[in-house]
């Protein structure tokens, strides 16, 4: 079957666009082929700076010929359909169609419809001038003379010559004829710009290839990636080094060259001193250089660095390694004066001391002037959102607030943290799934090794706000002024300079983890904490000005944000009651505490009056309206504190079915959890109320530590219940990982059937508004399998609410399991729609109890099967 080859020849394009344009090409291509009727076994595209190549192998030679019926409507329809039809067939009058009958539907039109075959010469000629003109380049320009006139070509660089050939392999293959802007396409190509500039002619991919390598061009953009690499590896052991290995880097080196020749370079063993991130970033940025290390050193670098040219100099590429030499020495000048500037003291300290005494500052160490310096310029981190400072002193806030919740969570002994002496055993590795994350009892390894100068518990908090207020220093560093991509690191860096606990400096950085799906989280209590309060307070404030993500639009990386909270959370195993830390965080931005938004009251007499407030819960106070904002010309949404609160919640529950279904875990076992969470449990379905059940089983009295289902110190009504029961992940994760285990066992499977079937009769009943009774009365029991159920129920609360208040949710299904035989019994020998209302009432009321019972891990009617 013939082949086609297709060459579209321009100037250099940008790196970063060579691989997905190849793709585009590949794509749009083969997809308008497919679409005119033809077929292909298989297709492949190449690219190189100069060119993007698509190989497309057995291609049909002719579209087939169609015959096709094309079915219209009545022939007593009124004309508009008439003539939409007509318009739909492509025929010029309704004398053309045929009239078909049918028994039922009378007469109506048919069109029948023949389209001869193509060639495919002809559709590919019709094909590619379209796609060219119609190019999704991020960016394109016109050139020439034609450039002046509307319409005129548009390309990424300069187009400059067409290839297209089809034909079988044991055929001359044809030249397919067809120009656009003045370019014809032909069977002429050209080779690499310098070493073979002539015209080469080609007749099919076999030979195009062997060619144009004969030229001195590698089309394979994946092979020119493997030559530089090996090259490099190579050139770098021959000078006892080891190759800093960029995937980035190499990716963009081998778009920027046809035929590769790797080179080496050096600089003076002074730049050294400048810390090893700065010189690579300065060496990769500018240059396009990799950077070696003394063979088996660790972070350390050397003073040699491997460049990739695309061309064979005469002197072996001696001038070329030089010339590019002096451009990195220039560069590191540079930074090595930005590092040591970062590290003297800043002219205008005089100015910085209100900003030093309101954090708390040391002026006499570089990073804490940087950051009276951040306070003091009022830098804008939003501008319904206030400045850095503001927003720090926020952060530093919270972060004191979570602080002892992270260290409680993740520290093994009461008051001590893992690594201090007093006989801490050490930690283990993290575990490698959900699972065994969220349920283990160990600690997660720490970001960061400190040995026997971890902080203890009592430590906690001070730590977090130092390395909450230091966290944005570096901001204003000149390092990171030029190079915004090392903030934090550099931070770090110059905080362990100034002799900063170790703990504090890896906060600093930590901080902005985790930055994406691969990317670990922090571990330390300390960077937890502030990771927590950092993500919290962007999610809070955004949410608070209703700036949230929408569709595919996230300007501000909300939903990594959020995503970054639950895998801290999680993957740590840290409770945290999300309800309360949006809460402290929202009042961080109230009128006498932050000087961002007030509160609109309603009043009884006098009408509403806007006001800051004194606490965190008078946001969510009955008389507490919408937020209003402090700062001229700035409006807010009309919502609530406690609106915004159930609306974020919300949306962290969509991030963490995101987290779960990716580690495998089922929907519906993720929405089951979620909806049991969300609806309230009252005394008449569950009668979990303080007093006895009629089986003297007593609930469980709330966990020591804040519940999930409500906020601390607030006393919700039964309605708010249902929007703040949900609000601890690392909860909702371990009853996801127990439900999915139980529902795994033959007695998960039977009790799911038999619960669901409860729950949906208690929902239809109650839909109906039929009379459920208050309570459970034993005296209105006929039957001996209402009894066994009832004395099953009485037990399984009992049991299951022992396991939950230990956090045992395994034991809790454990304990659910014994309602399976009962339950069984019960729908084969009871008739709960009994004649007696009474008795009805009764037996619905057990019914709910069932349905309570098990609500209390998961609602079962959300599950499949």
């Amino acid at each position: 079957m013939p082949d086609l080859l297709l060459e579209l020849r321009s100037e250099e394009i940008p790196a970063r666009m060579q691989r997905k344009a190849a793709g585009d090409l590949r794509k749009l291509l083969t997809d308008g082929l497919v679409d005119a009727g033809l077929t292909y076994e298989a297709a492949r595209e190449y690219w190189t700076p100069r060119r993007l190549t698509l190989d497309i192998r057995g291609l049909t030679a002719r579209s087939k010929d169609i015959s096709e019926e094309i079915k219209g409507p009545s022939t007593k329809a009124p004309e508009p359909a008439v003539q939409g039809f007509l318009r739909k067939a492509g025929l010029a009058s309704i004398a053309e169609a045929h009239v078909h009958s049918d028994p039922k539907k009378g007469d109506f039109y048919v069109a029948h419809i023949s389209r001869p075959g193509r060639p495919a010469e002809q559709i590919i000629a019709e094909l590619v001038p379209g796609i060219i003109r119609n190019f999704p380049w991020p960016k394109s320009m016109r050139w020439g003379p034609a450039s002046a006139k509307p319409g005129s070509l548009r390309w990424v660089r300069p187009l400059q010559s067409i290839l297209c050939t089809f034909g079988p392999e044991t055929e001359e293959p044809v030249v397919v004829d067809f120009e656009i802007d003045g370019i014809r396409s032909g069977n002429i190509t050209y080779g690499h710009r310098f070493h073979a500039p002539g015209a080469i002619t080609v007749r099919r991919f076999d030979d195009y290839v062997a060619r144009l390598e004969a030229a001195k061009v590698v089309l394979d953009a994946d092979r020119r990636k493997e030559i530089i690499l090996a090259d490099a590896r190579n050139l770098a052991f021959a000078s006892g080094l080891d190759l800093v290995e960029d995937e980035g880097l190499l990716e963009e080196v081998s778009g920027l060259v046809e035929w590769p020749v790797v080179l080496m370079g050096e600089f003076e063993q002074d730049f050294l001193a400048i810390p090893a991130e700065v010189i690579r970033l300065t060496i990769r940025a500018n240059q396009k250089c990799f950077v070696t290390r003394p063979h088996g050193a660790g972070e350390e670098l050397s003073n040699r660095f491997i460049l990739t040219a695309n061309i064979e100099a005469k002197d072996g590429g001696k001038e070329i390694a030089h010339g590019n030499g002096k451009v990195v020495r220039a560069r590191l000048s540079d930074a090595l004066y930005f590092w040591k500037t970062d590290q003297g003291d800043l002219p205008d300290l005089d100015q910085l001391q209100a900003s030093a005494e309101k954090f708390g500052l040391d002026l006499e160490k570089p990073l804490d002037q940087r950051m009276a310096r951040l306070d003091h310029l009022n830098v804008t981190f939003h501008a319904k959102l206030g400045t850095q400072g503001e927003r720090v002193e926020r952060i530093a806030r919270l972060a004191e607030e979570l602080a002892p919740l992270v260290a409680q969570s993740i520290s093994p002994l009461e008051g001590e943290m893992a690594g201090r002496p007093e006989g801490v055993a050490s930690r283990e590795a993290p575990a490698s799934s959900v699972r065994e994350r969220a349920s283990r009892q160990d600690v997660p390894t720490p970001s960061v090794a400190f040995g026997d100068i971890s902080p203890s518990r009592g430590e906690i908090t001070a730590l977090a706000r130092r390395a909450a207020v230091l966290a944005k220093a570096d901001l204003t560093t000149e390092v990171v002024g030029e190079f915004p991509e090392l903030q934090g690191a550099m931070g770090r860096k110059y905080a362990l300079l100034q002799g900063e606990h170790p703990s504090v400096a890896a906060a600093i950085e930590e901080h902005y983890k985790p930055q994406g799906p691969s990317d670990r989280v922090p571990t330390d209590p300390v960077s937890v904490a502030v990771a927590l309060a950092d993500k919290l307070d962007t999610l809070v404030g955004f949410w608070a000005i209703d700036e949230k993500p929408t569709g595919s639009k996230d300007p501000y990386a909300l939903r990594r944000a959020a995503l970054g909270v639950v895998r801290t959370l999680v993957e740590n195993g840290v409770r945290l009651p999300l309800q309360r830390q949006f809460l402290n965080s929202l009042f961080g931005l109230t009128f006498n505490r932050g000087n961002r938004f007030s509160v609109v009251w309603r009043a009884d007499d006098e009408g509403d009056f806007t006001t800051g407030v004194g606490s965190a819960d008078d946001l969510i106070s009955e008389r507490a309206g919408s937020l209003s904002s402090e700062i001229r010309g700035v409006e807010l949404p009309d919502h609530s504190a406690s609106e915004i609160i159930a609306d974020l919640l919300s949306f962290f529950h969509d991030r963490l079915k995101v987290y779960l279904r990716d580690q495998g875990a089922r929907h519906d076992l993720i929405d089951a959890v979620l909806a049991a969470g969300s609806r309230p449990i009252s005394p008449l379905e569950g009668e979990m109320s303080a007093q006895p059940t009629e089986g003297g089983a007593v609930p469980p009295a709330s966990h020591s530590v804040a519940p999930p289902s409500a906020l601390p110190g607030i006393s919700p009504s039964r309605g708010e219940i249902g929007q703040s029961s949900n609000d601890d992940l690392l909860q909702i994760v371990r009853r996801v990982e127990a439900l999915g285990s139980f529902l795994d066992s033959e007695d998960g499977r039977n009790l799911l059937a038999g619960t669901k079937r409860a729950a949906n009769i208690v929902a239809a009943e109650e839909k109906k508004n039929t009379t459920i009774a208050d309570r459970v009365e034993p005296a209105l029991f006929r039957e001996g399998a209402e009894k066994t159920l009832y004395a099953a129920v009485n037990q399984a609360e009992k049991q299951a609410g022992e396991a939950i208040q230990n956090e045992d949710f395994s034991a809790a299904m454990l304990a659910l399991s014994v309602l399976r035989e009962p339950v069984d019994s019960f729908f084969e020998k009871v008739l709960v729609n009994d004649e007696d209302q009474a008795v009805r009432a009764n037996r619905l009321a057990l019914l709910a109890r069932i349905r309570a019972a098990t609500d209390r891990v998961a609602d079962f009617s959300k599950i499949a099967g």
